[in-house]
């Protein structure tokens, strides 16, 4: 489970548009399970799911309806899960999809994309329309899913506290650039935030291996953000006098790299 972290216009829906062959990037290339986004073959499609932040489709066909026709296209369809996944979450299957809330709407496409036991499964924002009961039992099921069916998943959030729970690797992405991408375990080995007393600031004329962020505080002490290759030490810098390295929350990282 890859969570894709960024602020609002960072360009998260851009990408995964992107990668789900939706949109033309202006430059370059993008390839999904080995082939080009564009054009992707019919056996590498059955093998797609995808959830849009904004899922619309469908939206004049009856929720049971919509779940009929797409049963026919994929091979693996879980009608089992999609009752037990409408009655959990109490949608009215007679309804058109048109006449539901945000929320459902965004239950429906989720489940609708789980039941066609996707081998790459993708989500933008897929708890945006969701209250923290409802986010919480979507992440287990995703965890679930990826543990039992070996599902690779790829979910864009801006909501920390949701990778943390369930992200194996993160990336985060800023003003269209990838500024960091690690496994959920070796962030807090390897990413910390190192302050240097005034004292000792004016020998840091030049960027450290591995600075991702610095700043200069009010008092002349400098605060940078450090990132080194696991089981490499970290910078010569963090021994002076009075040098404080300390790790970094997920959250924590997050804002002092992209704010």
């Amino acid at each position: 489970m890859v969570g894709l972290i960024g602020r609002n216009g960072s360009g998260k829906t851009t990408l995964i548009r992107i990668l789900m062959g939706l949109a033309q990037p202006n430059a370059g290339r993008a390839w999904i399970c080995g082939e080009p986004a564009l054009s992707p073959g019919d056996a590498v499609k059955a093998r797609l799911g995808y959830v849009p932040q904004l899922p619309d489709a469908f939206g004049w066909m009856r929720v049971s309806d919509m779940f009929d026709l797409l049963a026919t296209f994929y091979p693996d369809w879980d009608s089992q899960f999609v009752q037990q996944s409408m009655q959990r979450w109490n949608v009215d299957t007679k309804k058109r999809l048109a006449r539901l809330s945000p929320g459902e709407r965004q239950r429906v496409a989720l489940t609708r994309a789980l039941a066609a036991r996707p081998q790459l499964l993708v989500l933008d924002e897929p708890a945006s329309a969701l209250d923290p009961v409802a986010r919480r039992e979507l992440l287990r099921e995703l965890a679930l899913r990826a543990a039992d069916s070996g599902t690779t998943i790829l979910f864009s959030t801006h909501i920390v506290s949701d990778l943390e729970r369930v992200a194996s690797r993160v990336a985060f992405l800023h003003e269209g650039r990838l500024l960091l991408d690690t496994s959920m375990d070796e962030l807090k080995e390897t990413h910390a935030r190192l302050t240097v007393p005034s004292v000792s600031a004016a020998s840091l004329a030049h960027a450290l291996p591995g600075e991702l962020r610095r700043r200069k505080r009010s008092d002349g002490s400098v605060s940078l953000v450090i990132a080194r290759q696991p089981g490499q030490d970290w910078p010569a810098a963090a021994q002076m006098p009075g040098a404080q390295l300390e790790t970094l929350s997920l959250e924590d990282l997050f804002i002092e790299v992209v704010e």
